[in-house]
């Protein structure tokens, strides 16, 4: 047998024993129940689309802790037992407290991009006493058993005082943000912000204040109605100025509400409320409608913008490049002439140099290969780009290509009084490859080899050739200045230098490596760098596939 002494007047417990959803006003489940599941889902969806940002995981606390109020106020509406309604009323003066300092905390985030170091002091002092006085009279004092109701005690006075701080708070920070920033723009965000915090938190203190006042707590059910007007403005912060990184909540907000909205429409009871349920589901409509459509039509004008804007740029790129192959074949022209000049001179074509002259016109011969090579390079990577390099594919054999580019570089290494050697595997002959040689010798193997060389400023360099897993394996091992991590992630990269490369090579474009990388991985093959680090040397290793 129950004991009814237990269960508040005129109740029934006709839902899960404990629960008597007739007791409530006929418009309660609409005016709680889908704003609850609203707000909830507006939330989750801001948490999902940002989880790192303090700003989202304030609002998504907002509004979790606002549906933990209004299931707390239905608890007050429909709970049958005695001591279920009165743990309700105890425990809301801690929610109310809780709701204003999370909204203060989420708008300072969202306009100062931090919470201040005082800010949490100030939190402590604000929650201790509500914290000491949950559990005793001065919170609820009594409790009136014939309407099942408790008594609110001095500690709301309280409260009352710490919402209305809020208020002000919040009125005071986006004012005085919209004097601080100097864009427009900036400024209409935090007032719009302050305005839509100003909603929520003052319809939700106003209701309450005006129920306890006129003991009429149907005026309770309005105050809810201020998350909706919270929700639309954040939406349309959202919208107008890309807040939490979403551009798509407006049109799932809009039909997540709707579709809410409607299903709560079939549980009303009488057509005088089905009315009242159609004109707040068409006043959502019309707001987030309208949204939608201005951000859809933005979003076509900024398209319309971006398509124009790639049209122009593709046509100065295409410019920009036969500007830039018109220059690089003059130069190289000029400097193709220098160097046939520089080199019958120092041949003796034109008769014997005084000896004097022999190093200077050896090194204008030097200096001028250099420099024809870094107009190739430039072309190339040009060329690579647009995708115009072609590449014939007959046998290659790698041995005699690496000995020809190591013979050409070795002058250098002398010069340097570097201890250079090339290392053959005699069991892993024939070196055939199938590829272009010119290609692979002129901007891989050179490219490689030289880089090592340049880059070696005392020791040793060593070109290595072997074969393994059915590939040839080509590497450079040098005792030179090694990579930082830093340089290896961008060393592959179009115009990836080392950070201090040019104060070794002053030659240096960026670009050979880069070469080197698009040729190799179009026949087949894998190019990679090591090094241990800055001064511990490095290696550089490519494989391609074996033919024989």
């Amino acid at each position: 047998m129950i004991d009814t002494s237990l269960f508040c007047p005129d109740s029934v417990p006709v839902l899960w024993g404990i629960l008597d959803p007739a007791i409530a006003p006929p418009l309660l489940y609409y005016s709680y129940l889908p704003i609850i599941v609203v707000s909830l889902l507006f939330g989750l969806l801001v948490l999902f689309a940002d989880k790192a940002s303090l700003r989202s995981r304030l609002l998504f606390w907002v509004s979790f802790v606002f549906s933990i109020y209004l299931l707390n106020e239905l608890v007050h509406w429909v709970a049958v037992l005695v001591v279920h309604v009165h743990f309700a009323w105890q425990m809301t003066a801690l929610i109310h407290v809780l709701l204003a300092v999370l909204i203060a905390s989420f708008v300072t985030v969202y306009l100062y991009d931090r919470l201040p170091g005082w800010f949490g002091w100030a939190v402590a002092l604000i929650f201790a006493p509500i914290i000491v006085a949950t559990p005793t009279v001065f919170n609820i004092p009594a409790f009136d058993f014939s309407y099942c109701e408790g008594l609110n005690g001095p500690i709301w006075t309280y409260v009352y005082a710490v919402e209305i701080l809020a208020l002000l708070y919040i009125v005071a920070a986006s004012i005085l943000k919209s004097f601080r920033v100097p864009e427009r723009a900036r400024k209409w965000e935090a007032l719009l912000l302050g305005f839509g915090s100003l909603l929520f938190l003052g319809m939700f203190t106003a209701s309450n204040v005006v129920g306890d006042l006129t003991l009429t707590y149907d005026f309770n059910l309005f105050g809810p109605l201020g998350m909706v007007a919270f929700l639309t403005v954040i939406s349309y912060l959202i919208v107008r100025y890309r807040a939490f990184n979403m551009r798509v909540l407006a049109a799932q907000m809009l039909i997540a509400g709707l579709v809410i909205l409607l299903f709560a429409a079939l549980f009303v009871r009488s057509i005088e409320n089905v009315r009242y349920v159609l004109v707040g589901t068409l006043i959502l409509v019309f707001i987030l409608g309208w949204l939608l459509v201005r951000s859809v039509k933005r979003e076509v004008e900024q398209r319309q913008r971006i398509e124009k804007l790639a049209h122009e740029l593709e046509d100065t790129n295409e410019r920009q490049e036969t500007l830039i192959h018109f220059i690089s074949h003059e130069v190289k022209g000029f400097l193709n002439k220098d160097m046939v000049s520089f080199a019958a001179l120092a041949e003796g074509d034109l008769g014997p140099l005084p000896e004097q002259m022999k190093p200077f016109v050896q090194n204008a011969l030097i200096q001028s290969r250099e420099g024809a090579n870094s107009v190739i390079g430039i072309l190339q990577a040009s060329n690579q780009k647009k995708g115009t390099v072609t590449y014939k594919k007959e046998p290659v054999d790698m041995k005699a290509l690496a000995e020809t580019w190591f013979n050409k570089v070795k002058p250098v290494a002398d010069s340097k009084g570097l201890a250079f050697a090339f290392n053959a595997d005699a069991g892993g002959a024939p070196y055939t490859i199938t590829g272009d040689g010119a290609q692979l010798g002129d901007h891989v193997l050179r490219n490689v080899i030289e880089n090592s060389v340049n880059y070696t400023p005392s020791g040793s360099v060593t070109v290595s050739l072997s074969k393994a897993n059915g590939k040839v394996v080509f590497a450079v091992q040098d005792t030179g200045v090694g990579i930082t991590p830093e340089d290896k992630k961008r060393l592959f990269t179009e115009g990836g230098r080392g950070k201090d490369s040019l104060k070794v090579n002053v030659h240096s474009t960026g670009y050979g490596l880069f070469i080197a990388k698009n040729i190799v991985e179009a026949h087949g093959g894998t190019i990679r760098a090591e090094s241990d680090g800055p001064g511990k040397g490095s290696k550089f290793v490519i494989e391609l596939p074996a033919t024989a």
